[in-house]
């Protein structure tokens, strides 16, 4: 597909609802929104904005689900060449004390109340400790304002945003969203990213799902998040096709959107289509229409996203909000063993290297080494989290992930783990997820996550958790066998223990901290 020539957020809405002006850019519940009428919605937001004092480089916060109103909220700040901080709608009062405080936004549109938790009631305690005065409105979307709020209805009954003066919208090169991303620090950090490089990347993984006009993208994955605002968002936006979004995951709900809507590509985690497929409602018939999409995990993890869930040629993913959700991705035309057993070629734009993890020489092809990315990368980052620059920017520029891989003959890349996660059993680095691909192939796994203890004669020992498919059986020594057929011997875990369930974050990441707690205290 022809690029878009659009370099910051709302021009693009604004290109394609010139192209493509009939075609539903969102669907919400009952809600079929054209490109025309998100540019015109998203308009009248600007415009509201604007004449309540909104400029280039303010902060503009969000605490909303995925619903038309946070496309809406975002592009019109977009427009003015605003900085939307969306924040997560899992965060509590104490979390949204810091995102406040950290991001600086001046006007925090929020939904009342969700999953929950009482938002509006946070925000009033919040306000009324005095500790955000940058805080000036709090605009509330969904329901009727509350006393000490203003109504979102007030921000769309307006004309549309036409035109600004020179100096005042949006530039290429200015901060579109900063994202809250959590890591080895306490505290989340605040990742600026930037409108050009956000559209320029996120076309090319569109490009490598094979997006297009006619494509309906099931997204079930938080806006908020890097998957969903840099990385799905832009890439669906790129190609003229359609964003199907459902509030919050639910398999039941999820399947009936797919097929409600012959959903055509879907932004998937390995916990969401496990969910998926394990769904009493689950039939092939319900997502046969499904044919591309991306999707993270081991092998295993891919296959059963295009085998059993129907996405054919579902793309295998690498990166971090810092890379704008996404450096690599394998095209959805490789054959699916390919597709599944590596993350793909680096995008247009982007280079990867390796280094020896103890000597920082850069090591040839096939050698596995902690990975450093260049290319479409954040500035650096803000806030409280502007402390850690010097630890992961090198000084040429390079990005350190944090993360193991390899780069291959052709290159292509295979990661291997967080470093901070490998097990050293005997002397010999062992990666989690490598044992955790093995165990999952075995037909009574549903979800494998795989940790080490101290142990006084290995060093560490190796403890993998096991959830196994509803309805099926399977005993620790069965897995046990199962992995010395796949593995070598210092591979093997040590034990193996059967759960009804594993530590995931709400975006379905097993949450390797808590894994370990479990198995040094059991």
């Amino acid at each position: 597909m022809q690029p878009p020539y659009s370099r910051t957020y709302f021009e693009l809405l604004r290109e394609q609802a010139e192209r493509h002006p009939d075609v539903p850019a969102v669907i919400a519940g009952d809600e079929h929104v054209t490109y025309a009428d998100l540019a015109r919605r998203a308009g009248r937001v600007a415009a509201a904005m604007r004449d309540r004092g909104i400029r280039r480089g303010d902060a503009v916060g969000i605490l909303i689900n995925n619903r038309v109103e946070w496309l809406e909220i975002f592009f019109g700040a977009a427009a003015l060449g605003a900085t939307v901080a969306p924040f997560s709608t899992w965060s509590k009062q104490g979390e949204l004390d810091f995102l406040l405080a950290d991001s600086g936004v001046r006007s925090l549109f929020l939904l009342p109340r969700f999953g929950g938790q009482d938002f509006a009631a946070d925000v009033v305690a919040l306000r009324a400790s005095g500790r955000h005065p940058r805080l000036e409105r709090v605009v509330m979307v969904g329901a009727p304002a509350e006393p000490g709020f203003e109504s979102y209805d007030d921000y769309c009954g307006g004309d549309p945003l036409i035109h600004l003066p020179p100096g005042d919208g949006a530039s290429a090169s200015d901060t579109v969203v900063v994202l809250y991303t959590s890591g080895s620090s306490s505290r989340p950090k605040a990742v600026p990213l930037v409108h050009a490089a956000a559209i320029e990347n996120a076309f090319n993984i569109g490009e490598r799902q094979g997006l297009g006009v006619g494509d309906r993208v099931l997204i079930s994955i938080p806006l908020f998040w890097s998957y969903g605002a840099v990385n799905a968002l832009p890439a669906v936006l790129t190609h003229a096709a359609t964003l199907v979004l459902q509030g919050r995951f639910e398999p039941g709900g999820a399947l009936d959107l797919i097929e409600r809507h012959r959903c055509t590509a879907l932004y998937t985690l390995p916990a969401m289509t496990n969910a998926l497929v394990a769904h009493p409602a689950f039939a092939p018939a319900r997502t046969s229409s499904l044919r591309t999409g991306v999707t993270i995990g081991a092998p295993q993890d891919v296959i059963t996203a295009a085998e059993t869930l129907g996405a054919s040629r579902i793309c295998n993913i690498y990166g971090s909000t810092e890379t704008y959700g996404n450096c690599c991705v394998t095209d959805s035309r490789w054959p699916l063993d390919q597709r599944a057993r590596c993350q793909g070629e680096p995008l247009p734009g982007v280079a990867i290297r390796i280094r020896h993890a103890e000597t920082g020489e850069l090591v040839p092809a096939g050698a596995t080494g902690e990975v450093e990315v260049r290319g479409y990368l954040m500035p650096g980052y803000r806030g409280d989290s502007a402390r850690h620059n010097a630890d992961v920017i090198t000084a040429d520029g390079w990005f350190r992930t944090g993360d193991l891989g390899h780069l291959d003959g052709e290159g292509r890349f295979h990661f291997a783990g967080r470093s901070s996660e490998m097990i050293k059993r005997s002397g010999i680095n062992v990666s989690p997820a490598e044992v955790e691909e093995a165990i999952q192939q075995h037909p009574a796994v549903g979800l494998a996550g795989v940790t080490g203890i101290a142990d006084s004669g290995k060093g560490e020992a190796i403890v993998a958790y096991v959830v196994p498919k509803p309805g099926r059986d399977v005993t620790p020594e069965e897995l046990l066998a199962h992995c010395r057929e796949r593995l070598s011997g210092y591979k093997v875990p040590d034990v193996v223990r059967l759960a009804a369930a594993l530590p995931l974050t709400p975006t379905g990441k097993l949450m390797r901290r808590e894994l370990r707690s479990m198995a040094e205290t059991a």
